[in-house]
């Protein structure tokens, strides 16, 4: 049974930062189709970043969030720096297959991250 268990998420000030995990279980990551979105109260899921056939980063988080993979690919991870209260929210990590564009089968759970000004 695969699960994407995640941790790390908690509250900040503005300006400080967090990571987030996403740890498999039943599940190897492959270097394709890993991702991290999350959804504000109120507003529609966003991609946060995607790794497809390249890396890319939602504008609103480019040279504050990074994403990485543990060499073992079971953990995943979500590095965000110099946090604003807008990028409060739940946060879901996914990983899947490549068929042209990323399939994403599995999710993790939400963790939820909340950054006070």
């Amino acid at each position: 049974q695969v699960q994407l268990v995640e941790s790390g998420g908690g509250s900040v000030q503005s300006g400080g930062s967090l990571r987030v995990s996403c740890a498999a279980s039943g599940y190897t990551y492959s270097r394709y189709c890993l991702a991290w979105f999350r959804q504000a109260p109120g507003k529609e899921r966003e991609g946060v970043v995607i790794i497809g056939r390249s890396t890319r980063y939602a504008d609103s988080v480019k040279g504050r969030f990074t994403i990485s993979l543990e060499n073992a690919k079971k953990i995943l991870y979500l590095q965000m720096n110099s946090l604003k209260p807008e990028d409060t929210g739940i946060y879901y990590c996914a990983a899947g297959d490549w068929y042209g564009t990323c399939d994403f089968k599995h999710w993790g759970q939400g963790t939820q991250v909340t950054v006070s000004s």
